[in-house]
Parts: structure tokens; C-alpha cells; sequence
């Protein structure tokens, strides 16, 4: 009895190739450009309009500031992310590698907390204002910051450390962990991502719904019609976060839980979905500070003042209730 040996012979497996959806991140990092003018423009005028006219050391404009800081810090990192995306180089040098990823986390990360800190604010003020009065203290709630910053600065310790520049093909890339002997490299990125998830995105979301729920359950019971624009402006804000935030989210967890068990098609498609929903959350953190602002009749009587101040012809072209608006004159 004779055996017959067959030799079965396997198609080459060919590389996955990405150059579609890099070719459509680098197109839509040019809106980074755009993101960071507006954000600067938008929070430094913030910043403008309470220190002219609103007291500095209130618990809200506390937070406020420190949001807008936040907020700028990330948008900051943005231009040299787009050069980065546009030449597929990393031209800044090894320190600003980390330099500017740091940044990009701290603010992330602050900002997320600082919008927390803002909304339950809002709770007290709105659910508890009475009773926690105390609580709602210019001492706290610059400890609140604190506590903030110190938290946000910790949880950048590891990008700072395993972010870091390096050539390959004649180019030079600035990526996390690219290169730690006898580190299981896909570990310590799943164990940052699901830290991250849980802290810094179900966390905070958590106490928004919770907060948002009851403020809007007391402002119907209280049955004050000048108080249900806050209600619109609160589901505005809230509808936001999810339209904008959540899904950037949906998008990265499946990429780290089942990117090795994909087709190359279904990566490419969750590429495309990454780059889109990054944008978006970008955007949210490049708008959030003027929900807290410019949506504020309060506020806007104060950007119309520092309007027709800068500008006096505007006057007769601006109206404003300058009742309701306290002017701080400066010596």
C-alpha cells in the first residue's frame, strides 16, 4: 500500500493596506487648523468678558477658567498633530513628541473632569441650593480644581513616558510604545484604554445623566416658565456630549477588543468611522466652554457691552438689557 503525499499549497496572505483611510485622516486633520483659531479666539474671549464684568472668585467662574484652560491646553496639541497627519513625518524633535501628546492628554482629560465639576455644580445650585451653600464655597471648589489638575497630570505620567520619536523608512514617527523591550506592548494599551473608559468617560457620564435628570425633574416641579430655557440649554448640552463623544468612544473599544480578529475591509471601514468620530469629539471640547457662556442671557449682554465698547458706533445696532448686566469698570 502505497502512501501519496500532498503538498497543499497556501496563497500568500497579502499586507492590509491602510493608505485609504490615512489618505482620509490626513484630508480631515486640516479642520484641526480651523479648531484651534476658533478655539482660541472664542475661549480667550471668554476669559475677556469675566474679567470685565463678572467677579473672578464665583464657584462658576472658577470652573469656568479652568475649563477654558483645559480646553485650550487640547487644542494646542492639534496643530502639530496635522502637520503630522499631512506629511506622515514627525519634524518637531524627540521632546516635543511628548511635549505635545502630554498636552493633548491633560487636556483631554481635564477638560472632561471640568465639565463634570461644572454640572454638578449646576445640580447644587439647582437641586440643593439652600443646603449646600457651604458646600458651593470659593475654597472648594478651587480645591475641586486642584484635585483636577493633580488627577489629569498622573494619568499623563504614561503617555509621557511611552510616547517617544524614532525613524523607520525614512521616516520619523512619534507613536506610544513603539518600542519597549519585554513589554507586552498590546496589554498596557488595553489596560490605559479601559482605565481611561472607566474614569475619564463612564464616570463622568454617570454623574452628568444623574445630575441632568434631577435638575430637569426640579425645574418641572418648580413650574417657572424663566427657568425652562435652561432646561433647552441643559438637553442641548446633553444631547452633545452623546452625539459627540460617545461614539469616538464605541469606535476605540472595538478597535482594541476585536482590530486582530477583523478582515482588512472591516479595518479599513472602522478606520474611516475613528477619524470621523475623533473630529467630532474635537469639536465638542473645542465648543463646550461657550454652552456655559454665550448661551447665558447674562453673557450675552456682557459680550454686546464689550462690543459697543470696543466698537461705540455699534450702539445703536446692539440692543441689550443692561439691567440685567453688572459692569465692572476697570481704574
Amino acid at each position: 500500500m502505497t502512501q501519496t503525499n500532498v503538498t497543499i499549497k497556501e496563497e500568500p496572505i497579502e499586507p492590509c493596506s491602510r493608505d485609504d483611510d490615512n489618505k482620509m485622516r490626513a484630508n480631515l486633520s486640516y479642520i484641526y487648523y480651523f479648531m484651534f483659531v476658533f478655539s482660541v479666539i472664542t475661549n480667550l474671549l471668554v476669559l475677556v468678558v469675566i474679567h470685565r464684568f463678572e467677579k473672578l472668585y464665583t464657584v462658576i467662574n472658577i470652573l469656568l477658567v479652568n475649563l477654558v484652560t483645559s480646553s485650550l491646553i487640547l487644542m494646542s496639541s492639534l496643530p502639530f498633530q496635522a502637520a503630522y497627519m499631512q506629511i506622515s513625518d514627525w519634524i518637531f524633535g524627540s521632546a516635543m513628541c511628548k511635549i505635545v501628546f502630554s498636552a493633548y492628554y491633560l487636556g483631554f482629560y481635564s477638560s472632561v473632569f471640568f465639565l463634570t465639576l461644572l454640572t454638578f455644580d449646576r445640580y447644587l445650585a439647582f437641586v440643593h441650593f439652600m443646603p449646600v451653600l457651604h458646600v458651593r464655597s470659593r475654597r472648594n471648589a478651587i480645591i475641586s480644581c486642584v484635585v483636577v489638575w493633580v488627577i489629569s497630570g498622573l494619568a499623563c505620567v504614561q503617555p509621557m513616558i511611552f510616547h517617544g520619536a524614532y525613524n523607520g523608512n525614512d521616516t520619523r514617527y512619534c507613536e506610544e510604545f513603539a518600542d519597549i523591550p519585554g513589554m507586552n506592548v498590546e496589554k498596557l494599551k488595553k489596560s490605559r484604554f479601559h482605565i481611561q473608559l472607566s474614569v475619564f468617560l463612564i464616570l463622568p457620564l454617570a454623574i452628568i445623566i444623574f445630575c441632568y435628570v434631577r435638575i430637569v425633574i426640579t425645574i418641572k416641579k418648580s413650574r417657572s416658565a424663566s427657568k425652562f430655557h435652561a432646561v433647552r440649554m441643559i438637553f442641548m448640552i446633553v444631547v452633545l456630549f452623546f452625539i459627540c463623544w460617545i461614539p469616538f468612544n464605541i469606535v476605540e473599544l472595538l478597535l482594541y477588543e476585536f482590530e486582530p480578529l477583523l478582515s482588512c475591509e472591516a479595518k479599513m471601514n472602522l478606520g474611516y468611522a475613528l477619524h470621523v468620530t475623533r473630529n467630532t469629539a474635537y469639536i465638542y471640547f473645542c465648543i463646550s466652554p461657550i454652552f456655559y457662556t454665550f448661551v447665558g442671557k447674562k453673557f450675552q449682554n456682557h459680550f454686546k457691552l464689550l462690543l459697543v465698547k470696543c466698537f461705540p458706533r455699534l450702539q445703536d445696532h446692539i440692543s441689550f438689557n443692561t439691567s440685567n448686566t453688572t459692569t465692572r469698570t476697570k481704574p
